[in-house]
């Protein structure tokens, strides 16, 4: 047998960060490695984590995979990182991180997403300029808000980096960014992959923001080499390349094989995603649909919402159950919940585009009001933000066969039923439960064969290394496809009769 060649994945989340050690002679994760930590938040909408964290935990897991004796450092020819999207991380001069970092789920900027907005001509011009609408979850209005509410901070910005970019910069010491990931900022220009220079003086009328942006590289190009210091704790070799990486739900289109038209993924995970790859770009004039670039050098139209396995895990510890007991009750109750249905908005929410909002509960009577048909309820309000970003990939053009699903709900086969069921399309997970931190492992293997050997495809290599399991597929019942489409009308009644009151929160 030839010398095996291995390849570290990172996936740094939320709630903790995960990695792989992948084996090109075992076409597969051969270990495995987790490290959880938490977030700080407040009433006004702010979730923030302190960077050094992800540092710490990428310390941990990396040397969790490395314990093994029959692991020979000098086999692992690279690293990939998959971080979660739109964070800021801001740094001065001497490259310490100025303040913690601003969130994805950070709903705190609401005003200047507004101001940003209409200093650009309005949400129609912006999506036209850029692609996108200015996100509340995007960085471009963390920035502003940063200027706005801490202007000694901004007065010490020197560089703003993307949470994976931010772990590529201590594994590399390079600051550089890819389009994927870059995407996600709202001031990046999706159609032709460029920093978006309007956007920035929008922010910053001093040009100052557009020397704070980090250097833009193409997917399969490696960020840089592993740093001497890491090669000292670690034991890597010089030669270990660190690949350009990308932001969680791009890293995880590669580890589901979402890289060629006609596949689609559905995250349940802390957060919903539900994205399609696309050739060319996919612009939604309302501005519901990201149009992001994928980190394949494709695009890959997407659609977020901000609460999935959060609903669930609200209700569950509110109700003092395990995750199995929260299973087994719900596996009782009836597809619609006797009528019972939950707007998970416990973080506000990005799909329907409502970051005011809040949870409610609707549809109780003293007969429905039961732990079996509240957990039932919890997964499908979660899963009902994933549907209408289905329909919207599908009103362009996208028509699955079947849709892949990842993410801690997927775990479940009471949910993967309740999706098909939701979707009326049947799902299936891959084999490997870890998409983001494989889809990482592998796009670090396809930048070192192009680097090193006949430049395979990206597609070619997931073809060869991404299984789906079939004991996880799940067909649709057209009975309760037919309930949800009427629950679904329901639920999109309640919506707009409830989005006047956010605004008062």
């Amino acid at each position: 047998m030839k010398p095996d060649r291995l390849f570290i994945g990172i996936d740094s989340g939320t709630q903790g960060t995960k990695a792989v050690l992948f084996s090109e002679n075992s076409q597969g994760i051969i270990a495995q490695a987790h490290a959880e930590y938490a977030m700080m938040e407040n009433e006004q909408g702010g979730r923030e984590q302190d960077p050094e964290i992800w540092i710490n935990a990428c310390r941990r897991v990396m040397s969790d995979l490395l314990q093994d004796p029959d692991v020979s450092c000098s086999s692992i020819k690279g690293i990939g990182v998959s971080g979660q999207q739109h964070g800021m991380v801001p740094l001065d001069k001497k490259n310490q991180v100025i303040r913690p970092a601003k969130l994805w789920c950070d709903t705190q900027t609401t005003a200047q997403c507004k101001a940003l907005t209409q200093a650009l001509g309005g949400e129609a011009a912006l999506i036209k300029r850029i692609g996108n609408r200015m996100a509340e979850g995007f960085t471009a209005s963390k920035i502003l808000w940063l200027k706005e509410n801490e202007p000694a901070h901004y007065d010490r910005l020197d560089r703003v980096l993307l949470p994976h970019d931010y772990i590529n910069f201590w594994l590399t010491g390079q600051k550089r960014t890819e389009c994927g990931d870059a995407s996600g900022t709202a001031y990046f220009d999706v159609k032709n992959r460029t920093w978006a220079t309007k956007v920035l003086d929008a922010i910053d009328a001093t040009g100052k923001l557009s020397d704070c942006l980090p250097e833009l590289i193409s997917s399969q190009e490696p960020c840089g080499y592993i740093r001497k210091e890491l090669m000292a704790e670690f034991g890597f070799s010089k030669d270990t390349l660190v690949s350009s990486g990308g932001g969680d739900n791009m890293m995880a289109a590669i580890g589901t094989g979402n890289v060629v038209p006609g596949v689609v993924t559905a995250s349940l995970g802390t957060s919903g995603t539900i994205y399609a790859y696309s050739d060319t770009p996919v612009m939604d004039k309302q501005g519901v649909l990201a149009c992001f670039c994928s980190s394949t050098n494709g695009w890959l139209p997407l659609v977020c919402t901000m609460n999935v396995t959060v609903a669930t895990e609200v209700v569950r510890k509110v109700l003092k159950l395990s995750l199995a007991e929260m299973n087994t009750l719900a596996a009782t109750a009836e597809p619609g919940s006797q009528g019972i249905i939950l707007l998970p908005y416990f973080n506000g929410e990005r799909t329907p585009p409502l970051p005011n909002a809040r949870g409610s509960f609707h549809g109780l009577t003293p007969l429905n009001f039961t732990r079996e048909n509240l957990s039932h309820a919890a997964m499908e309000g979660a899963t009902m933000g994933l549907r209408y970003g289905m329909n919207i990939l599908r009103d362009h053009g996208v028509s699955p066969t079947e849709i892949r699903l990842t993410g801690g709900g997927a775990k479940s086969g009471l949910w993967r039923q309740l999706a098909a069921d939701m979707f009326d399309c049947p799902v299936i997970s891959p084999v490997a439960e870890e998409a983001g931190a494989l889809g990482a492992a592998l796009q670090a293997y396809w930048c070192w064969n192009n680097e090193s050997q006949d430049k395979m495809t990206l597609a070619a290599i997931t073809d060869m290394f991404i299984k789906m399991d079939p004991d996880t597929r799940c067909e649709p019942d057209s009975n309760a496809s037919q309930l949800y489409d009427t629950l679904f009308e329901d639920y999109l009644k309640i919506n707009a009769a409830q989005a006047p009151l956010f605004h008062g929160y």
